[in-house]
């Protein structure tokens, strides 16, 4: 179950709001001072506390990459990423990805975010992704919107539960996806952790969206 989560978060931080589809894909014109921007906004290590046992740091971000939904192909190739940047952290049974692109206009981030976390079929695009990624130890028990405050102009987030047997007992882990945007930036924090601490998961990720948010400088 372990591996599942963190499979499906990892699928899911590569369908960021501007993941490109097949060969419509962003231009990436990465400029210093953006690059700079985005690596300021992810989670860093002193953002989760003083409990031990946290594991992880930057990531690539995999600026343009496509991801796997046959019948959604959004148009991408009109957006530029200029920066971009990826973080996890990983503690027990608990992860946290942060990943953040900045495009060169906030014009652009309107247009992408009505293309993809607003649009009709990004909702079944994320679901089969959640359940090929997760792979066949796993059942998807549901899937759908996740409730949060308004955290940036655009704010949107859903949220899977998965189950699968370990050591002959039923285990359900959550994984949530929050996608905000303000200004020229996008963010998506996915969160994987045990369903029976969602409470405190949940707020623990409404804290770090937050504060990713006020880092946003562009």
């Amino acid at each position: 179950m372990r591996r599942a989560g963190a499979l499906a978060a990892a699928a899911i931080a590569a369908l960021a709001l501007t993941a490109a589809a097949h060969a419509d894909k962003p231009t990436v014109r990465l400029a210093a001072a953006d690059q700079a921007a985005a690596r300021q906004v992810v989670i860093r290590r002193a953002d989760l506390g003083t409990a031990s046992g946290w594991s992880g740091g930057m990531t690539d971000p995999g600026l343009g990459e496509s991801f796997p939904c046959t019948t959604y192909h959004p148009k991408q190739s009109d957006l530029v990423i200029t920066g971009g940047a990826e973080s996890t952290w990983k503690n027990g049974v608990l992860d946290f990805n942060s990943n953040v692109e900045i495009l060169r206009t906030p014009a652009m981030v309107g247009t992408d975010w009505r293309r993809t976390a607003a649009a009709p079929q990004f909702v079944p695009c994320l679901r089969a992704l959640l359940v090929k990624e997760s792979g066949s130890s796993a059942h998807l028990d549901s899937f759908g919107r996740l409730s949060l405050p308004s955290l940036a102009p655009y704010t949107r987030g859903f949220r899977a539960v998965l189950s699968a047997s370990s050591s002959g007992r039923k285990v359900s882990i959550m994984i949530d996806v929050v996608f905000v945007a303000r200004g020229r930036t996008e963010i998506s924090l996915t969160t994987v952790g045990p369903f029976a601490a969602r409470t405190e998961v949940g707020a623990a990720e409404v804290r770090l969206a937050r504060l990713l948010v006020a880092r946003i400088r562009t």
